[in-house]
């Protein structure tokens, strides 16, 4: 994934712009900090890195500290259902305190995959229920709304003062991404909704196109209508900043 290609696709439009790998040795998936950190440094006024750990491995704990205070990396990025393991896990209580400590954001990959060595239940946002109530300072965002299971990532995010969720990767599932953003209205989390595609899986326009096409797809029923104010604001907030970002 090229920058140029990344502008190609309409990247520029984003003011800022987190990027990650991940790491998850079950699933074969590994990208090392130092390539994000040289991704970054292409354009380190719009980026924002984000280092990975795999907790199954040895050594993680010395590669956070190192992605953090020499590569500077500015959050976490878990890949649970991918490496296997669970982020309520006493294993991962160094990272929840180091997160705590350092005011470091950490996205999750919540939702499910087609890797057939994933182990579902480790991705289930339930299980970032006790990480919320222990470790309750620790910005905590639950990617793709965790699709299919929406109502536990929803409730989740107005339980806890802290934890948000995204809309990442969705739109080509437009029923599925109405009734999850109909879940947020119904529960009023809309302000903890943030905007993000999961580039190069989809980009910038193609999502927010998703997003203003699903009240159109109900024309001809009776089915409510989501709050397209609430939509535009979704589309134009300042992520950064709820996360404890510059």
């Amino acid at each position: 994934v090229t920058l140029d290609a990344y502008n190609a696709s309409g990247g520029t439009k984003a003011d800022r712009v987190v990027v990650f790998g991940g790491k998850a040795r079950l699933s074969g998936l590994w990208v090392d900090d130092d390539y994000v950190a040289g991704y970054v440094a292409q354009d380190p006024d719009r980026f924002v890195g984000f280092l990975s750990v795999d907790p199954t491995q040895d050594g993680w704990e010395a590669e956070m500290e190192r992605g953090h205070q020499q590569l500077g990396m500015q959050g976490i990025k878990l890949l649970s259902l991918y490496a296997g393991f669970y982020p309520h896990d006493e294993l991962l209580d160094p990272l929840w305190r180091y997160a705590t400590e350092y005011a470091l954001p950490v996205l999750l990959h919540t939702g499910t995959t087609f890797v057939s060595q994933a182990p579902i239940d480790c991705t289930l946002p339930r299980h970032l229920d006790p990480v919320a109530t222990r470790f309750p300072e620790v910005r905590i965002v639950m990617a793709h709304i965790g699709h299919p299971y929406e109502g536990e990532a929803v409730v989740l995010a107005r339980k806890h003062r802290h934890v948000y969720t995204d809309l990442s990767a969705l739109h080509y599932r437009p029923f599925q991404l109405y009734h999850s953003l109909m879940l947020v209205q119904e529960y009023g989390i809309w302000p903890k909704v943030l905007f993000g595609t999961d580039y190069p899986f989809t980009t910038i326009d193609a999502s927010i196109e998703g997003l203003l096409r699903l009240n159109r797809m109900l024309d001809g029923t009776s089915l409510p209508r989501l709050n397209e104010t609430q939509i535009q604001a979704c589309i134009e907030r300042d992520s950064l900043d709820l996360l404890g970002l510059d």
